[in-house]
C-alpha cells in the first residue's frame, strides 16, 4: 500500500483525488454498463520507491465497446525522509478519455496540490474538451457553460487564456481540442476554500463531459470507416502533442522511471504512422530529432497500435531526448508560470 505523506494539507488533497476519482470511474461505470459490455474499469496500483515515497493508483476502463482508451489515475509523491528537496509532496488526479466511437470526444483534466518543503503550497486546475470530428456545437456549449460556472468571474479569462496558450500547437498552427482551461499556481491563503473550490470545479467537469458522452452515444450509435480514421488521424495529433509539448507528461518521465505506462495513460490505442511523419519536417532543431526518435519507437504497421512495452520505448526516448538535448525544455508548452516540477523533486 502506498504510504501518504505527512502534512495535514497533503492529507486532506490525498482523500480529495481518492473522491473525485471514486466519482468519475462510477461515472465512466454507468456509461459502460448504458452502451457498452458493462465491463467496470479495474484499478492497476504503482509504488514509488516500494511505497517509501508514495506511488498511485490508476483505474483503467475495460470495456473496449465504449473506451479506445481511458484511465482515472491519481498519485501521491512525497519526500518526508528527504529533507534536502525543495519538495514535500505532490497530490494529483489526472484523467484522460478517448471514446471507442469518434462522434464522442476526447477529454483531458487534473487537478493538484504541490506543497513545497517550507509549507507553501499551490493548486493546479486544467480541463479541455478534445473532439476528433469537427465540433459539436452543442458539446462546445455545455463545455463551455460548465468552466464558466465552475471558474467563476475571477478566474475565467485567467484560465481560457492560459488553456488555449498552453494546448497550442504552433506547427500544426491550431489548438488540441476547442475548449481549454488551465490555472496555475492557484492559492488564495485559505486551504479549505480553495479546496472546496478545486472538488466543485472537478466534479463539473465530470457530470459535463458524463453528459456530453451519453448524448453523443445516445445519437450516434454507429459510425462509417471514414469517420473512424478521422478519429485515427486526431489521434495522431493527441500523441503529437502529448510527447513534444505537454510539460506535464515530459516532468513526469525525467522525475523517475517507475510509472511510464501510466505517465503514458493518455496515448490512444492506435495511430497514423504516416501522418505523424509528414510533421517531422515542420519540427523545428531539435525537436525534429525527438519526432524521429518516437517514429523509430513505434511498430511499422498503419494503423499503428501502441501498447505498454511501445509506452515505454516512448518513454526512453523522451528520456534520452532531453539528456541530450536539456535546453529543449524550454520549447514546450506553457501558460504564464512555468512551474519548475523537475527541480523539485532533485
Amino acid at each position: 500500500m502506498r504510504i501518504n505523506a505527512h502534512s495535514k494539507e497533503a492529507k486532506i488533497a490525498n482523500d480529495l483525488v481518492e473522491n473525485l476519482q471514486s466519482y468519475f470511474v462510477k461515472n465512466l461505470n454507468e456509461i459502460a454498463k448504458s452502451f457498452g459490455n458493462a465491463k467496470d474499469c479495474e484499478a492497476v496500483e504503482w509504488l514509488r520507491d516500494e511505497g517509501r515515497h508514495g506511488g498511485g493508483i490508476r483505474f483503467e476502463a475495460r470495456d473496449e465497446k465504449v473506451f479506445n482508451r481511458a484511465s482515472v489515475n491519481i498519485s501521491q509523491v512525497h519526500y518526508d525522509d528527504e529533507k534536502n528537496k525543495k519538495l514535500s509532496s505532490a497530490t494529483a488526479i489526472s484523467s484522460i478519455i478517448h471514446p471507442q466511437n469518434p462522434h464522442a470526444p476526447s477529454m483531458h483534466m487534473h487537478f493538484s496540490w504541490t506543497q513545497m518543503r517550507d509549507g507553501q503550497g499551490y493548486w493546479r486546475l486544467m480541463a479541455d474538451l478534445n473532439p476528433s470530428l469537427l465540433p459539436n456545437n452543442n458539446d462546445k456549449k455545455i463545455f463551455d457553460q460548465m468552466l464558466k460556472d465552475a471558474a467563476g468571474e475571477k478566474y475565467l479569462a485567467q484560465g481560457l487564456a492560459q488553456g488555449e496558450r498552453y494546448f497550442d500547437i504552433p506547427v500544426l498552427e491550431r489548438t488540441r481540442g476547442v475548449s481549454h482551461f488551465y490555472l496555475e499556481n492557484f492559492n488564495t491563503g485559505n486551504f479549505e476554500k480553495d479546496k472546496a473550490y478545486v472538488e466543485k470545479f472537478a466534479k463539473k467537469v465530470v457530470d459535463a463531459y458524463t453528459q456530453i458522452t451519453t448524448n453523443a452515444l445516445k445519437s450516434n450509435p454507429s459510425y462509417q470507416a471514414e469517420t473512424k480514421q478521422m478519429q485515427i488521424d486526431y489521434h495522431t495529433l493527441y500523441l503529437f502533442q502529448v510527447l513534444t509539448l505537454d510539460r506535464g507528461t515530459t516532468s513526469g518521465l525525467l522525475v523517475h522511471t517507475q510509472n511510464d505506462v501510466g505517465i503514458m495513460g493518455s496515448i490512444p490505442s492506435h495511430i497514423n504512422r504516416d501522418l505523424l511523419t509528414s510533421w517531422m519536417k515542420k519540427m523545428p532543431e531539435p525537436q525534429n530529432k525527438l519526432v524521429e526518435n518516437l517514429l523509430h519507437a513505434l511498430p511499422k504497421e498503419n494503423p499503428t497500435p501502441i501498447e505498454a512495452q511501445t509506452k515505454k520505448k516512448l518513454a526512453n526516448a523522451i528520456r534520452d531526448h532531453y539528456e541530450i538535448y536539456p535546453e529543449a525544455l524550454s520549447m514546450q508548452a506553457s501558460g504564464e508560470i512555468v512551474p519548475p516540477t523537475v527541480k523539485n523533486h532533485s
